[in-house]
């Protein structure tokens, strides 16, 4: 199966980033369900279902979906948090609910949180699957997914179909996955209005972490760096990283992926579809005869 082994595996997909194609990727106007309402993201996210469940031939998954945009524990640690986000429209949160109903019966297991973004959904049910002795693959294509690769992990970018461990994490950032928070609460994080330390970038961010291992090393030796000769400017940097520490340790609060957000005992569990229930939304959403005959097809593919 395209060089990845289903045997011992769980699959966890960020769910929403494939709503969100589905929305950008094909015009509103040539996709509508049965009341007219626009079902392109609908359309895009079952076409992804799809091809990923004939791919993967997943036994044990995860979709995570986001509600929790303005509502999360993140946004009371800091209010600005994703401020720079528009509110989703109206006729693009309908179809978030017809995607998360497809997957519900197709058989699949999907989550959402009013307090956890799908993050740290994805977190903890990589929690529960290493604890249950399954690797991890990751579909997404969201940097801040590298934070929880462990050895045997991959990350799928399914759009680009690239994939890539840990090694791959340090390749892109120069940090390793166990970095990559202090490394974003140094740098910040401009998508998700994470702050860092004002005039520290990536490329300064993965240096002082190549030097001090971690966020608390370095903040406890800025005397040792304001002296590095080596280091231009070093003085001055240290400066702001004094200034700014708490700001630092705030950014990479945010930045860190929860791996204890509430789910049930059997959240990776692939269970019987309701055939009825399927069959109905792919005549309410007009999909056509081919598309039918394949999500019929992976509902029997469900384990009783």
């Amino acid at each position: 199966m395209d060089g990845l082994s289903t045997n011992g595996t769980a699959w966890l997909v960020d769910a929403s980033l494939y709503v969100f194609r589905g929305w950008h990727a094909y015009p509103a106007d040539a996709f509508r369900d049965a009341d007219g309402h626009p079902a392109n993201a609908t359309y895009g996210f079952v076409r992804f279902l799809l091809e990923f469940l004939e791919r993967a031939q997943p036994t044990h998954l995860l979709l995570a979906f986001d509600i929790a945009l303005g509502s999360s524990f993140r946004n009371l640690l800091y209010p600005p948090y994703k401020a720079n986000r528009a509110p989703a429209p109206a006729e693009l949160l309908r179809q978030f609910d017809a995607c998360r109903a497809f997957a519900q019966t197709l058989g699949l297991s999907t989550h959402a949180h009013a307090s956890y973004e799908a993050d740290d959904l994805i977190g903890s049910a990589a929690a529960r699957a290493r604890a249950a002795g399954l690797d991890c693959v990751i579909v997404s294509a969201d940097k801040d997914f590298g934070q929880l690769l462990g050895e045997r992990d991959l990350q799928w970018d399914w759009a680009r179909d690239a994939r890539w461990g840990p090694r791959g994490v340090f390749e892109r950032f120069g940090v390793w996955p166990h970095q990559l928070a202090d490394f974003l609460g140094l740098g910040g994080d401009g998508a998700d209005n994470i702050p860092g330390v004002p005039g520290v970038g990536a490329k300064t961010a993965a240096r002082l972490l190549a030097r001090h291992g971690d966020l608390e090393t370095l903040l406890a030796s800025l005397a040792q760096l304001a002296a590095d000769r080596s280091l231009r400017g070093a003085a001055p940097l240290a400066r702001r990283l004094a200034d700014h520490a708490a700001q630092a340790r705030l950014s990479r609060r945010l930045a860190t992926i929860a791996c204890d957000a509430p789910l049930p005992e059997h959240c990776l569990e692939r269970r019987r579809g309701d055939a009825a229930a399927l069959s109905a939304l792919l005549q309410r959403h007009r999909f056509g005869p081919g598309t039918r005959a394949r999500a019929l097809t992976q509902l029997e593919a469900c384990p009783a």
